[in-house]
């Protein structure tokens, strides 16, 4: 329930390096502040979900209930403690190479900011998925997500996985968190505004299934814009939620379920 305010840490971590770039740097180089802020963005946001596993979430594990408490507290202590150093209301300034748009024609202009974060997240989905299928720690991370016991019976640390694991989503949350700058204002509340819908894109994807959460985000993505263009755009929420509740009354494993034994324990 805390992954929302990982993307916020992002957010501000973009923030604090446009502010150190005006400050102590000449403004030509300002353009700079951004792209550097990517990997910033993922070094911060995945220490501080280090942190946060290391001293809370370890030892909650096969907690569900408990583990949802924590970080909801944990997030709403995250989001004051923004507040308290930020203020209500930030903004980055996008690099001058991503402003304007191209125009496809005159009634339909494609903003580059808005390009560049469907080429961002193109990428960062080849990158997670060569990890999972191409390297050993990919293999670990699903042998312990699909079977934890015997994981650790064949040698593997579970705990070490655990880490890089959240390390890995932390640090991901945070370089969404960059982004979402580009197209939106910086506020201690940045994460509450996605954190529901990526929950209902993993759940209909499949836990665990990374096509699962292509397709699914582009489904909800499109259809909520449907529905919101023939209704209001809260009607259309909820008209949308009302689809995935049904939805999931007969897939309620999702688009992908897991196949064989383990995807009927």
């Amino acid at each position: 329930m805390s992954h929302g305010e990982f993307i916020m840490i992002g957010a501000y971590t973009t923030y604090c390096m446009q502010q150190l770039f005006i400050h102590f740097l000449p403004a030509a180089w300002l353009d700079i502040a951004f792209f550097l802020s990517l990997p910033m963005a993922f070094i911060v946001t995945g220490l501080v979900g280090l942190v946060l596993e290391r001293l809370v979430i370890r030892h909650l594990y096969g907690r569900p209930q408990e583990s949802l408490l924590a970080t909801w507290g944990i997030s709403l202590i995250l989001i004051q403690i923004a507040r308290n150093i930020f203020g209500d209301l930030t903004a980055v300034k996008s690099p001058s190479v991503l402003a304007g748009g191209w125009m496809i024609t005159e009634d339909l202009i494609l903003p580059y900011n808005r390009l560049f974060i469907i080429a961002l997240s193109a990428v960062i989905f080849l990158l997670i998925y060569l990890l999972f299928q191409k390297t050993r720690l990919g293999i670990k991370i699903r042998s312990v997500t699909q079977n934890r016991q015997m994981s650790a019976c064949v040698g593997i640390s579970t705990n070490k996985v655990d880490a890089v694991t959240f390390i890995i989503g932390s640090g991901l949350a945070g370089v969404a968190g960059c982004a979402i700058t580009l197209i939106g204002n910086v506020v201690p509340n940045t994460g509450q505004t996605y954190i529901v819908d990526s929950f209902l894109v993993v759940v209909i994807g499949g836990v665990g299934k990374l096509i699962g959460c292509v397709v699914s985000g582009l489904g909800i993505g499109i259809l909520s814009k449907f529905f919101e263009a023939g209704f209001e755009a809260v009607y259309g929420k909820v008209f949308m939620l009302i689809l995935i509740i049904i939805f999931l009354q007969y897939k309620p494993k999702g688009l992908f379920p897991d196949k064989g034994r383990i995807g009927d324990d």
